[in-house]
């Protein structure tokens, strides 16, 4: 019995020891505490929020390396021990400074602006050598793209209290590295030459100070191969790839050798072109027109581009918003032609959810948006989008503009993404020049195109002449009243001096009120309506007497009218295409003097080959009174600009005792025009021309015994030279008459030079 007492008390304190060595053990191996040293800046509670393991739980090796891992993740430590004592966790951190300010030394060809704007880090934000490294490789990638190769960067951090630096990249810029040499391998259809004016990089020359085209830049190299993959494909060699494109660095590390190696293949025309509409009740013959594509031209890739648009365009007004438009090529190499059928389907029923735009720190969003053929809802339109894009890129308020489609919140909604990266659009200009029509003069402007975001423009200008000065002022809403709509104003004063030609000067003061809209996508209507006081002064004792009767004042309140169709590819130095523009005024309702006049222009241009544009250009009109005679200020006078080979106001009713200019009420001229390239380089933008201009001007009521006015064709032939300088656009031009009278003025030499600073 007391052998068997033994035995239960014994295996009772086997027990009660066991169970309290368990729960030491346990106690032991249990997180009861959290202690964060070291911190400065940083509450202790933000670290722990970091970790993986909390109190009450157990201490895990696996889960404190996730929590270190974790915490060195956050960017805000340099360093980060943990550590375990009894039943508490130490964690020991040393924070990362914070930078105080960022410095650049040694720059000199690139201002701090344009490298604080590349890096990363600014001033308040938690310094780190991650960041500084990536900040250092933007640096370099920036100098490398203007040509420096040998440029090197290097960080040094400044300590400061209170744990906070200063950060200071210390830049050896080295010297610019050129591109001393561009060759062409493979290339039989065009020379090295031509090709080298198709591409952006440019061989270094001493007249290239104003570029950087010449420096080597890998990026640019890249868009070079897709520069000349267009320019071959829009010339008939649909087979074209760029094999290889390399540059050599020199051994002294100064000069870059450029080879691009080509496979031109063989040169295509097009075949057949057709259309296989797959769409019900959709009939071919409804839009086969659209198509300007004809069998025997050179094959052109982005033809077919516009084609597309132009079908899509026209089955969309048919009624069908979802379609897709797709080109089957048949390429026939024994014949060398390219047939193709442009194959219309029903495309996916895609909307747009949502248009994102960013980047427009001060463009109001409005004013992309309104820009769109898209709305939010429509059906999706490539077409309408690629238009778009080109919309906004017109507005000239952006250097890059970036638009994108990605999928939406379901598969029939599409999101469009545009990025656009803002330039300045507000000038200030002084301008000096000499014109033969106004002499030598003087200019100041102040211009901004996007007035406060709002795309509006304002601008003013003044220019003080020999012959002619004027201030004007002017405000445009593109979009009054949130409408497609065009409201301006201007202000205006002009004074000239027509001593010369008329034996008097004169004084034009006024206003006028416009209003526009779009028609459709080329064509546009315009509204106007100004009222004018035209003084005229200093009247010559021995001038004519139709010129001494109009003497003093004269108020004009005039109603205009302007419906123009515009289809050319550039407003300045157009190629192709054509413009119509017909004016009419009508001026008496208000005002001393009544007339009625219509004016027509157009023009003409093709491109015969490369850099090589034929344009025709006319001019027409005519002005009677309303019960009264045309007041001669109102009257058209040419010559000089629109008539080269006279002077201005050099042709025309003449006084043929006082030899003054008396102004037509009808005329026309017109305009043959060659333009040509002169074998320069294409970035000095000189050009050669040729023409031929004639025109005439002349009265409607009989004209009166002293008056010469024969009513003749005047016509003249010359040459000329353009340059648009750095300094301004310069243009010379030598006409000469070969049909006029013995009363015109002529003029061999014209000259227009003007430059702003």
């Amino acid at each position: 019995m007391r052998r068997l007492v033994r035995i239960i008390v014994f295996c009772w304190l086997a027990t009660v020891l066991g169970l309290t060595s368990s729960a030491a053990a346990q106690s032991a191996d249990t997180v009861r505490d959290i202690i964060v040293e070291g911190t400065q800046r940083i509450e202790p509670g933000t670290v722990i929020s970091y970790l993986l393991i909390q109190k009450g739980d157990p201490f895990d090796s696996a889960r404190i390396d996730r929590s270190l891992k974790s915490l060195f993740a956050t960017g805000l430590f340099a360093d980060v021990t943990l550590r375990k004592e009894g039943d508490t966790l130490i964690i020991s951190v040393v924070e990362n400074p914070v930078i105080n300010r960022i410095a650049f030394e040694g720059n000199r060809g690139i201002g701090d602006d344009s490298l604080g704007a590349e890096v990363s880090l600014r001033p308040r934000i938690i310094y780190t050598r991650i960041k500084v490294q990536n900040d250092v490789k933007r640096i370099l990638t920036l100098y490398r793209s203007r040509g420096h190769f040998a440029a090197a960067v290097e960080p040094k951090v400044i300590q400061l209290p209170q744990n906070r630096i200063d950060l200071v990249f210390e830049i050896t810029e080295g010297e610019e590295t050129f591109v001393r040499k561009i060759r062409f391998v493979g290339n039989r259809e065009f020379s090295d030459s031509r090709l080298r004016e198709i591409i952006r990089t440019r061989e270094s020359r001493w007249y290239r100070f104003f570029s950087s085209d010449d420096t080597f830049d890998a990026d640019r190299m890249t868009l070079d191969r897709e520069l000349l993959r267009r320019f071959y494909l829009s010339n008939g060699h649909a087979d074209f790839r760029v094999a290889s494109a390399i540059a050599e660095l020199t051994p002294d590390r100064k000069d870059f050798f450029i080879t691009f190696t080509v496979e031109e293949g063989v040169r295509y025309q097009f075949g057949g072109v057709a259309i296989d509409a797959r769409l019900r009740n959709l009939d071919e013959k409804d839009i086969i027109d659209v198509i300007e594509i004809e069998e025997g031209d050179w094959y052109n890739a982005g033809e077919l581009e516009k084609t597309i648009d132009r079908l899509t365009n026209a089955v969309g007004t048919l009624g069908y918003a979802f379609i897709d438009i797709r080109p089957r090529i048949n390429r026939d190499r024994e014949t060398r032609t390219v047939s193709v059928t442009f194959e219309i389907n029903e495309g996916p029923r895609v909307f747009v959810e949502r248009i994102n735009i960013a980047g427009n720190m001060g463009t109001a969003d409005k004013v992309i948006r309104r820009e769109f053929r898209l709305v939010e809802g429509d059906a999706f339109n490539t077409a309408k989008l690629r238009r778009s894009r080109q919309r906004i890129q017109n507005l000239d308020f952006f250097e890059r503009v970036l638009v994108e489609q990605v999928p939406g919140s379901a598969p029939d909604k599409a999101v469009i993404n545009v990025e656009v990266m803002e330039k300045p659009t507000g000038s200030v200009s002084f301008g000096l020049g000499f014109s033969s029509s106004s002499g030598a003069l003087v200019d100041f402007g102040i211009d901004e195109r996007n007035l406060l975001g709002r795309g509006q423009n304002l601008s003013f200008k003044a220019t003080v002449a020999t012959r002619q000065s004027q201030v004007n002022f002017s405000f445009t809403e593109p979009y009054f009243l949130d409408r497609e709509v065009t409201a301006g104003v201007d202000v205006f004063h002009v004074r000239k001096d027509l001593q010369d030609t008329s034996s008097f000067d004169s004084e034009l003061t006024g206003v006028a009120l416009r209003g526009g809209y779009p028609i459709a996508e080329r064509l546009s209507q315009n509204w106007k309506y100004a009222y004018r006081n035209t003084k005229v002064t200093d009247v010559d004792s021995s001038a004519s007497q139709l010129i001494k009767e109009v003497e003093g004042n004269t108020s004009i309140s005039e109603f205009s009218h302007t419906i123009a169709y515009d289809s050319r590819d550039s407003a300045i130095g157009p190629t192709k295409g054509y413009r119509v523009r017909m004016t009419n005024d009508l001026a008496g309702l208000g005002g001393n003097k009544r007339h009625f006049r219509n004016t027509v222009t157009a023009a003409k241009y093709f491109t015969l080959v490369d850099g090589w544009v034929l344009s025709f250009d006319g001019r027409a009109g005519y002005i009677v009174g309303l019960g009264e005679d045309v007041h001669l200020t109102e009257r058209y006078y040419i010559g000089g600009d629109d008539l080269r080979g006279f002077e201005t106001s050099g042709v025309g009713p003449r006084d043929d005792i006082t030899d003054d200019a008396l102004g037509g009420q009808w005329m026309y001229t017109g305009t043959a025009e060659l333009r040509f390239p002169l074998g320069l380089p294409a970035e000095l933008a000189v050009g050669g021309k040729v023409f031929t201009d004639f025109g005439s001007t002349g009265q409607l009521e009989p004209s009166r015994s002293f008056v010469d006015d024969t009513g003749s064709v005047r016509v003249t032939v010359g040459a000329g030279v353009t340059w648009m300088s750095p300094f301004g656009p310069l243009g010379i031009d030598v006409g000469i008459p070969v049909a006029k009278e013995s009363f015109d003025e002529t003029e061999t030499v014209r000259v227009n030079f003007g430059t702003r600073f």
